[in-house]
């Protein structure tokens, strides 16, 4: 049996009405600001009206078997910047640093997936800001990042569901040991940027001064998490957002894309444009 689930920051009734005159199901569950219409037809016709719905209420829709349950993974992975976080935080440290268009053009074509190399792209960006201030990345912190909406309930719900958590990110050290404290992440990957006498280097490696953490790295990551949880990776749910998640998103039983870039909203099981974080719960048929 199949389910749609639509769902906004703010779903308006109109919406919901909208949505069960046109798409037959066998009873519709509303909520605050989710729907879920059980035992739908999940054939081209019906995926043709949601999407044109969708698209005219600006609300996420997703078919979504009315068996998947939170309490059947074990794991949570995030993606850090844009995914759990509201910002690019390397883009956001070159701007402060007078660098900006310079180092986002360059993530921009990463995000999209059209620098093949993720490592050499994130190298070039860091050498762009060698000899800036070191004191500029807590500077980031506290005056730029934000928490997207819906992150600590979704953490907090799944962490009471059993999950563990990671947060994975071609980022650095310097954010993640932050949210790692604030938020309680189980494990974290990320990369490390130099410093010598309170200022950057311009080079940055992986942790531990290994590989750079790109796709690969990300993937590798959710199965060294998952094996430390002791579940396969298809007992995973992971949410990302760039090209550089494509990898980890394959090996999860779940993976949803937020915000995304078209190349990853095309390749994830579930698509979040509208919908808080928190509108990750709303998927699954056992959280109130």
């Amino acid at each position: 049996m199949i389910d749609l689930v639509i769902q906004a920051r703010d779903l308006p009734t109109a919406a919901v009405d909208a949505f069960g005159a046109a798409i037959p199901a066998r009873r519709v569950q509303r909520r605050l600001n989710s729907a879920r219409l059980q035992d739908v037809q999940n054939d081209a016709e019906t995926r043709r009206v949601a999407q044109a719905l969708g698209q005219y209420f600006r609300c996420d829709w997703a078919f979504v078997p009315a068996t998947l349950r939170l309490a059947d993974f074990r794991l949570l992975a995030l993606d850090m910047d844009s995914t759990l976080i509201n910002i690019e935080s390397l883009d956001e440290l070159a701007a402060l640093a007078g660098k900006g268009p310079q180092v986002a053009a360059i993530t921009e074509a990463a995000m999209r997936g059209e620098v093949a190399d993720y490592a050499e792209s994130l190298r070039r960006r860091v050498a762009l800001l060698a000899g800036v201030e070191a004191a500029l990345l807590e500077r980031v912190y506290a005056e730029r990042l934000r928490l997207n909406e819906g992150a600590e309930t979704l953490l907090r719900t799944c962490r009471d569901a059993g999950l563990k958590t990671l947060l994975v990110t071609g980022g650095f050290t310097f954010f993640t040991e932050r949210m790692r404290a604030r938020l309680g992440f189980d494990f974290t990957r990320a990369n490390e940027l130099h410093i010598a006498g309170d200022r950057l280097t311009g080079e940055v490696t992986g942790p531990d001064g290994g590989p750079i953490v790109d796709a690969a790295g990300k993937a590798q990551a959710l199965r060294e998490a998952c094996a430390a949880v002791g579940c396969t990776c298809t007992q995973a749910i992971v949410i990302g957002d760039g090209a550089n998640d494509l990898g980890m998103m394959k090996l999860a039983g779940v993976s949803v894309a937020f915000r995304a870039k078209p190349l990853v909203r095309a390749q994830a099981t579930y698509t979040l444009d509208y919908t808080p974080l928190s509108g990750v719960l709303a998927l699954f048929a056992d959280v109130p």
